[in-house]
C-alpha cells in the first residue's frame, strides 16, 4: 500500500511538472509571438523620426513666414546664434560614434589608448546619445520659432535657457545615471585641459586638439550665455555694435584663443616633464593661431586705413603660416606616414575594409582634404568677418569633419607607438632572461 502511494505521488509530481512545462512553453511562444522582431521595431522608430522631422520643419517654415520681412533675418539669424553651438555638438558625437565604430571593427585598442574603464561608452550608446541629442535641440528650436511668431515672447525667450540649463545639469548630475562613469571622465578631462598640473595624458591632448576645432562653438555659447545673462533673448537689442554682447565684443578673440592656449600650455607641460624639443615646435604651432585671432579683432579698433593697409596683410601672413604649420605637423608629425595606414583593416572582411585599407586615392584625398580644410579654417578664426554666419557655420562644419578623419589616424599612429614600445620591451625582457640563463649554466659548470 505504501509503494502504490509513493507511486502514485511521484506520477502526479510528474504529470504536474510535464503540465508546468507544457504551460511555461506556451507562455514563451506567446511572449515571443507577441514581440516585434528587432528589424520592425528598427523600422519603427526610423518613420516616428522622419515623422518628427518633418513636423519640425513644417511648423518651423510656417513661423518663420509668419514674421515681417524685416525682421524676418535678423531673428533667425539670433536663434541661429542659440543654437547652432549645440547642433555642431551633436555632429561631433555623432562622428564620434562612427569614430569608435571603426575602431572596434579593426585592430586598434582604443579602451587601452585612452585609458577607459569597463564601464566606457561603446559607439552604439555614443549614436544613442547623439540620437537623443538630436531630437531634443531641433524641438527647441521649433518652439522658439512658434512661440515668438505667435507673440509668446516670454515664453519664446525661455527655450534657449531651458535647454542649455538642462544641458549643464545632465553633464555635472552626481547621481548614477546618464552614464555617470563616461560624464565624470569627460568632466575629469576637461579640468585636465584647463589646469594642465600634472603629467599630460594622451586623452588630455587628445580632447583638447577636438576643443581647438570647436573654438567657434564655444565664442557662440559665450555670445549665448552672455544675451541669457543680460536678458536680450528674443530681441534685437544685442545688434547694436557697442552693446555689452554685440559683434565688437572683446570676448568674442578672447573665447576664440582659449583652446589654442589650453593646447600650448599642455605643450609647455610635456616638455617640462620630457624634455623633448618636439613638443616646444609643437607649442610654437598653437601660438601662431593667436595673431591670426587678434590681428582680425583689431578691424573693430582700428581706423579703416590702418586696417587696409597694415593689419590686414599682417592677419593674412599669419593666416597662411599657421595654416602650413599645422598641415605638416598633421603629416610629419600627428600621423607620422612612415605607419600610414591600417587603420580600415578590421578584423573580418568588410565593405569599408575593402574600399578604404590600401588604397592610394584614400591617402590623396586625406593630405589633400586636409591641407585645403586647414587654409579655410582660419576664415572662421577671424573675427571680422563672422558677420557671414552661413558660411562660417558651413567652414566650422567642414573643419569637424577634417577633425573626424585625422582622429583615425592619430588613434591609429598611437596604437603603433604602443606596439613598438610593447615590442621593445619584450625582447629586452628576453636578453635579460637569456643572459641570467647563460649565468647560471657557466656557475654550474663551474
Amino acid at each position: 500500500m505504501l509503494g502504490d502511494e509513493v507511486g502514485n505521488d511521484v506520477e502526479e509530481d510528474f504529470l504536474q511538472t510535464e503540465a508546468n512545462g507544457v504551460k511555461n512553453s506556451s507562455t514563451t511562444m506567446s511572449t515571443v509571438d507577441i514581440m516585434p522582431s528587432p528589424v520592425l521595431l528598427w523600422r519603427f522608430k526610423v518613420l516616428l523620426f522622419f515623422i518628427w522631422g518633418f513636423i519640425c520643419c513644417k511648423v518651423g517654415w510656417d513661423s518663420v513666414m509668419r514674421m515681417s520681412a524685416d525682421l524676418r533675418d535678423l531673428f533667425l539669424y539670433e536663434a541661429f546664434l542659440y543654437y547652432n553651438p549645440l547642433l555642431l555638438v551633436t555632429m561631433m558625437v555623432w562622428l564620434w560614434g562612427v569614430n569608435l565604430w571603426v575602431f572596434a571593427q579593426s585592430n586598434v585598442n582604443y579602451v587601452k589608448i585612452f585609458d577607459l574603464d569597463q564601464d566606457h561608452l561603446t559607439h552604439r550608446e555614443v549614436w544613442k546619445c547623439a540620437t537623443w541629442m538630436t531630437i531634443i535641440v531641433p524641438t527647441s528650436m521649433t518652439a522658439y520659432l512658434y512661440l515668438y511668431s505667435h507673440g509668446e515672447v516670454s515664453l519664446a525667450a525661455s527655450q534657449p535657457v531651458l535647454l542649455y540649463i538642462a544641458v549643464a545639469m545632465i553633464l555635472i548630475f552626481p547621481f548614477d545615471i546618464f552614464y555617470l562613469s563616461s560624464r565624470y571622465y569627460l568632466l575629469r578631462t576637461l579640468w585636465r585641459i584647463v589646469l594642465p598640473l600634472q603629467a599630460i595624458s594622451f586623452s588630455d591632448f587628445f580632447l583638447a586638439d577636438i576643443l581647438t576645432s570647436m573654438a567657434k562653438v564655444f565664442s557662440d555659447l559665450e555670445r549665448s550665455v552672455c544675451r541669457m545673462v543680460h536678458r536680450q533673448v528674443a530681441t534685437i537689442a544685442w545688434f547694436e555694435a557697442d552693446s555689452v554682447c554685440g559683434s565688437h565684443s572683446v570676448a568674442i578673440p578672447l573665447v576664440l584663443v582659449l583652446p589654442y592656449l589650453f593646447r600650448l600650455f599642455q605643450c609647455l607641460r610635456q616638455y617640462k616633464d620630457t624634455r623633448e624639443k618636439t613638443a616646444l615646435f609643437n607649442a610654437l604651432k598653437y601660438s601662431t593661431a593667436v595673431p591670426v585671432i587678434f590681428l582680425s579683432a583689431l578691424k573693430y579698433h582700428v581706423l579703416p586705413g590702418s586696417w587696409t593697409n597694415f593689419y590686414r596683410p599682417l592677419w593674412l601672413l599669419s593666416s597662411v603660416l599657421n595654416s602650413l604649420y599645422s598641415f605638416y605637423w598633421d603629416i610629419t608629425r600627428d600621423w607620422d606616414l612612415s605607419c600610414f595606414t591600417r587603420i580600415f583593416k578590421f578584423n573580418r572582411p568588410h565593405l569599408c575594409s575593402y574600399l578604404f585599407h590600401g588604397r592610394r586615392w584614400v591617402y590623396v584625398w586625406v593630405i589633400g582634404s586636409n591641407l585645403i580644410l586647414r587654409c579655410t579654417w582660419t576664415y572662421k578664426l577671424s573675427a571680422h568677418l563672422r558677420h557671414n554666419y552661413l558660411t562660417v557655420f558651413a567652414i566650422t562644419v567642414l573643419e569637424m569633419l577634417r577633425r573626424f578623419q585625422w582622429a583615425f589616424f592619430r588613434v591609429e599612429n598611437e596604437w603603433n607607438k604602443m606596439n613598438s614600445k610593447s615590442n621593445i620591451q619584450l625582447s629586452e625582457k628576453d636578453n635579460t632572461n637569456e643572459e641570467a640563463q647563460s649565468l647560471i649554466s657557466n656557475d654550474h659548470n663551474v
